[in-house]
């Protein structure tokens, strides 16, 4: 046991909602930690993957797409959801080639994090991508995006006036300019 085992909330039923393609939504009672009950709206989610995928002269790749929740066109890493049972590696490259149309040799994961926690348990899973080769862009039937080349100071630039306001890629971004900062670029 952690010393933070007194903060556990412990379950005691869940109600399915929704159900959809991407979602669920469920009601849960929980047992708080001083005995008393309340209920949590959870969103589950398969878990997702976004790619950092720099190129031979040094600049990563973007997309601009559509996003329904926000209404608006955001600047991201590319990025997709888990299929169910699947490995994130095998969907990060999946989702590259696909958005992008580029495969890379070499893959390395730099972390995974919780994107809402406080209502949904969808985890995504990081990878930088680099030794890139075009091959051919396989966008799904509803997908509609751009694909930018985007140099270290101009995502920076992006994020501080807000047209990267994605949190996957801000975090990406931070990660790759304090890495460039390491190898002295």
């Amino acid at each position: 046991m952690s010393n933070a085992d007194h903060l556990i909330e412990k379950q005691l039923n869940s109600e399915t909602i929704y159900e959809g393609k991407v979602i669920t939504l469920t009601v849960q009672t929980v047992e708080l930690p001083n005995g008393k009950q309340a209920k949590r709206e959870v969103v589950l989610h398969p878990g997702a993957v976004t790619v950092l995928a720099i190129t031979a002269d040094d600049q990563i790749l973007l997309v601009n797409q559509f996003r329904k929740a926000p209404n608006s066109l955001l600047i991201e890493t590319p990025a997709g959801k888990l299929e169910r049972g699947e490995d994130p590696l095998t969907s990060a490259k999946r989702e590259l080639e696909e958005e992008t149309g580029y495969q890379a040799a070499e893959w390395k994961h730099i972390t995974s994090f919780y994107t809402s926690p406080g209502f949904a348990d969808e985890l995504i899973h990081c990878y930088v991508a680099t030794g890139l080769t075009m091959v051919e862009q396989k966008l799904d039937e509803d997908e509609f995006l751009d694909v930018l080349h985007v140099t270290a100071e101009a995502a920076e630039q992006m994020i501080l006036d807000g047209r990267i306001a994605d949190a996957k890629t801000v975090a990406l971004v931070y990660w790759w300019l304090r890495e460039r900062m390491r190898e002295g670029k």
